[in-house]
């Protein structure tokens, strides 16, 4: 366990609990939150903190590596609540780990956010989870949508890592939309991660006449999937998922024409967002990934609940949150209703000439229309 702040120890102070993939597969993910998270901690930090009974607190992150582990991740929940002593915890990232730990937190009544984790279960009949991204099944029919209405796409295809709940659930949404929106699913085919060898289901794709495969999977399987694919002659449009936005420039070219959904784009001309894409350029050397920018968003979300509250218990922080209502972050504005899942919208990018352009934004549904 890891103790991170900003200079000073003022009272009261504000621990949040951070669930990082530090090792394993996706330390990239981790690093990138870290950063996020550092980040916005010093700024709220350096602009006087949260305020509390007309005192000024500052934030503390206590960091926990899950290894990207489902069963680490739950029993970092488990370490934050009894020795890190937090009032909020930010992550897991990917659905995998978040479930499990969205439900140690639950039933322990910790206040959890997870920045980037979309499946709908993380949040479902869980009042004291929420997340900062749009759902699965938002980002899934946005693909469908994106398909079938701006590229008229009448033939697609599915390649997805059917053990993992985020993939699985983002390729069931994308085929019932595609399907319902008239479109052809033409092959939908499946790979787990102890057996990635795929090439037969690209065979398969290759020669159903799809003309665009969706690939939601896990930014380091992408290029691999791509590049095999590629070799096996399979000439496609290439559609992707959130998670794509993680994949590193040097593959580009390999995915150069590719679309996929993402939260946020760095170029947007929002004055919240130049200025966060700036100090991290400032403090990195690098443009913020989705992750990060979710991660920023999640905690200023908790110093936003603990603020309102006048509190830093995890019960009244709660109840902040969940009627917070318009919160400008730099994934959009942020609001919750009825659940922990907030009402925001997705962008599509596309891949060209090796940079992400932004492409197009799609609204999800006005309540009661979903």
């Amino acid at each position: 366990m890891l103790l991170l702040s900003a200079c000073g120890n003022e009272p009261p102070a504000l621990r949040i609990g951070l669930i990082a993939p530090l090792t394993g597969d996706l330390s990239e993910t981790g690093r990138a939150t870290v950063e996020a998270a550092q980040l916005a901690v010093d700024e709220i930090n350096d602009a006087g903190g949260f305020s509390l009974d007309g005192r000024s607190g500052k934030l503390f992150l206590v960091i926990e590596d899950n290894g990207d582990s489902a069963e680490a991740s739950a029993g970092a929940v488990l370490n934050l609540i009894n020795r890190g002593q937090v009032s909020a915890i930010v992550g897991p990232q990917v659905s995998r780990n978040a479930i499990p730990a969205a439900g140690v937190a639950n039933a322990s009544s910790m206040l959890l956010i997870s920045p980037a984790s979309t499946h709908p279960d993380t949040t479902r009949n869980r009042p004291w989870v929420f997340r900062v991204a749009f759902t699965d099944d938002f980002q899934g029919q946005v693909m469908a949508r994106f398909a079938r209405e701006n590229l008229g796409i009448e033939r697609a295809a599915v390649l997805f890592d059917i053990a993992s709940e985020y993939n699985r659930n983002l390729a069931e949404v994308f085929r019932r939309q595609f399907e319902a929106l008239g479109g052809r699913l033409v092959a939908y085919e499946s790979y787990t991660r102890d057996r990635p060898q795929v090439t037969a289901q690209l065979e398969r794709i290759r020669d159903s006449g799809a003309e665009a495969l969706f690939l939601p999977n896990y930014y380091n399987e992408v290029p691999g999937q791509v590049r095999q694919a590629r070799a096996l002659g399979l000439n496609t449009v290439w559609l992707g998922s959130d998670s794509w936005a993680s994949i590193p420039p040097v593959y580009r070219a390999l995915l150069d024409g590719a679309f996929f959904s993402a939260f946020y784009t760095p170029d947007s001309d929002d004055i919240r967002v130049s200025r966060f894409v700036s100090a991290y350029r400032q403090a990195y050397g690098r443009d913020p990934v989705d992750v990060a920018a979710l991660t920023y968003d999640a905690i200023g979300l908790v110093a936003a609940a603990a603020t309102s509250a006048g509190s830093v218990e995890p019960e009244a922080m709660r109840d902040a949150l969940a009627n917070l209502d318009g919160y400008q972050g730099v994934t959009g504005s942020i609001s919750y209703t009825d659940s922990g899942d907030p009402l925001k919208s997705a962008v599509v990018l596309r891949v060209h000439d090796g940079r992400i352009e932004y492409r197009t934004r799609i609204e999800p549904s006005p309540p009661g229309q979903r």
